[in-house]
């Protein structure tokens, strides 16, 4: 019998006074792609985070592989890719020093770093085009470079899980195509994906199911629906907000803003 990857339970986040998650019921199996979306402001990123345990919830339960996230101890399981890369002051870390970071939920504090993870960390600057940028420092990369670093990161650790939050906003159309054949091939290693998108792009194909959230709950689980119109052309970028989700249908909204 496979373990479940998460399950939330009556989820609810409250922030500053205000409900942002309302009674979430969510489970992903492992080998599903799962894609979740909404506008804008609609509590898609704090769902992902508060199944992680990242944003604590104010009522219900998560659970990650059976666990609560505080007593979880197999974090080596799940890679997280948030939607940007923190960069520090102090000493610059080069491009292949935070993609190695990805490994330490593997090392024991006494082990030292193993032909294994060299070459993980190698595999993961090639899956993601930056191995000639290994020796860079991350703040001399643009938005779309540093966003392929932190995938990077995730690859390197050779998780079960990937979390992704909004892996393809503000990059080109290359580096989405990128990404879409970096997660095929994880697909087809039977990884289990849960990925924030405002569009789904060259991603859609891998979709197995869609999660769309909505003021705060789940209005739609299952199927994903296919893109229509403009959203559907090749290279659509979203700078504008589609039609007003008042007046929307319940699988509308999928691609806005």
């Amino acid at each position: 019998m496979s373990e479940t990857a998460f399950a939330m339970t009556d989820g609810r986040v409250t922030l500053d006074g205000r409900e942002i998650l309302r009674g979430i019921d969510l489970t992903v199996c492992p080998g599903e792609v799962v894609a979740v979306m909404g506008a804008n402001g609609s509590g898609k990123s704090t769902l992902v985070r508060a199944l992680l345990g990242l944003t604590p919830l104010s009522g219900g339960q998560t659970l990650v592989y059976g666990s609560q996230p505080a007593r979880f101890r197999d974090w080596w399981r799940i890679g997280y890719v948030p939607q940007r890369l923190q960069v520090g002051g102090g000493v610059p870390a080069t491009v292949r020093e935070v993609v190695a970071s990805g490994r330490i939920a593997r090392q024991s504090r006494l082990r030292r770093t193993s032909p294994a993870d060299r070459a993980a960390v190698a595999s993961a600057l090639e899956s993601v085009g930056l191995a000639d940028r290994a020796g860079d420092p991350v703040q001399a990369l643009s938005g779309g470079q540093q966003q392929r670093v932190l995938i990077a990161r995730a690859l390197a650790g050779e998780p079960d899980t990937y979390v992704m939050d909004e892996p393809t906003a503000g990059v080109d159309a290359d580096t989405q195509q990128l990404l879409a054949d970096t997660l095929a091939t994880l697909v087809l290693d039977g990884k289990t994906i849960v990925l924030v998108a405002h569009e789904l792009g060259p991603l859609e194909p891998l979709i197995t199911r869609g999660v769309l959230v909505r003021a705060g709950r789940v209005e739609h689980d299952g199927r994903p629906p296919r893109p229509e119109g403009d959203c559907a052309r090749p290279g659509h970028q979203h700078v504008h907000p589609h039609a007003a989700e008042a007046a929307a249908g319940p699988l509308t909204g999928w691609q806005g803003e």
